[in-house]
């Protein structure tokens, strides 16, 4: 089976080669078994000589993504820095991505990489994942996408893609274990220390509201909610920030923020907790009355369905301060 892992211009190094590497790792592991190696591993790109973050690195292409006639799976990793000039950078590999996959190439975007992806159309459909600071620039820039919010791995007509930073070694074990067998990616992840279970990016995620829609009253009503999450918020009160009736305020705030108002309360208010979990010795129950929240079950839920993590689980984590019980 052939990997081709794109080197993009000024590509970020961290992500460019946990592929090439655990691909190659894989193939040991299974010789060592007394099975048969199957990866030819290879690095494809615009170049012969690519440049990896900002030009600290050179990567050593094995061939140029033009002269790939067909590959088994097609790895696309992020540019480094700002992504419009990423794409542009890589604009000329765009092609011949649709190309592959249209020839019948799989596709894995890791991370960032589903921007580069989402250019060529082929997502336009499809679900996806990409890291978790950037899914309201993506949906913007992408309205045809349908984004896997807090998604580790996505999975879609034999398109891949990963959520957030270390994600991507999800994402390679996961593909490990399709192409190869479970035994050699868990040995991948014992070998490398990584988390083969984790299925979310959710505990990570820092909730900004979308702010760039335009929409002045709304961005009101958001100043408001995040000024006064610890009080009784109701949607009436909302719409009347506004003079406009409920349900066109429902249908105004969901088109700015992608949120219904429910929503966005929810994580502006366990956004607020998360930093008392992090920074203070406060108890659940306080920083639940802190955050605007009176019912313990209401909380512990809300708080689990956003982080994927309970409470303690969140505070054992990240605190920053000794806790005791």
């Amino acid at each position: 089976m052939r990997i081709s892992v794109f080197v993009p211009q000024y590509g970020v190094i961290e992500a460019v080669t946990p592929a090439f590497r655990s691909f190659h790792t894989a193939n040991e592991f299974l010789t060592a078994s007394g099975k048969k190696s199957i990866f030819e591993v290879e690095y494809v790109g615009l170049d012969h000589y690519v440049p990896a973050n900002n030009g600290e690195y050179t990567i050593k292409t094995n061939r140029l993504i033009k002269d790939v006639p067909e590959t088994d799976l097609l790895i696309i990793p992020p540019a480094f820095g700002d992504i419009l000039k990423g794409i542009h950078s890589n604009a000329e590999a765009l092609p011949h991505f649709k190309r592959l996959y249209q020839n019948g190439s799989s596709i894995a975007s890791l991370c960032l990489g589903a921007f580069l992806l989402a250019e060529t159309g082929l997502l336009d459909g499809k679900k996806c994942s990409t890291h978790w600071a950037h899914i309201n620039d993506f949906r913007e820039r992408y309205p045809e996408v349908e984004v896997e919010d807090g998604a580790i791995i996505t999975e879609h007509e034999n398109i891949y893609s990963s959520g957030g930073a270390s994600s991507l070694w999800n994402l390679i074990l996961y593909l490990v274990e399709k192409f190869a067998d479970r035994e050699t990616a868990v040995t991948i992840s014992k070998y490398f220390a990584l988390d083969i279970g984790r299925d979310s990016q959710s505990q990570f995620a820092i909730f900004k509201g979308q702010r760039n829609h335009g929409d002045e009253e709304i961005q009101k009503v958001q100043d408001h909610i995040e000024k006064h999450y610890d009080n009784k918020i109701s949607i009436a009160s909302l719409a009347c920030l506004i003079n406009t009736s409920r349900r066109t305020f429902e249908r105004r705030f969901k088109d700015a923020t992608n949120n219904t108002s429910i929503e966005y309360i929810q994580r502006v208010r366990i956004e607020a907790a998360k930093k008392f979990f992090e920074a203070t010795r406060k108890n659940i129950s306080e920083i639940m009355l802190d955050v605007g929240y009176t019912d313990t079950k209401a909380f512990r839920d809300t708080f689990k369905k956003v982080t994927g993590l309970t409470p303690i689980e969140y505070r054992n984590k990240f605190a920053r301060v000794a806790y005791e019980v």
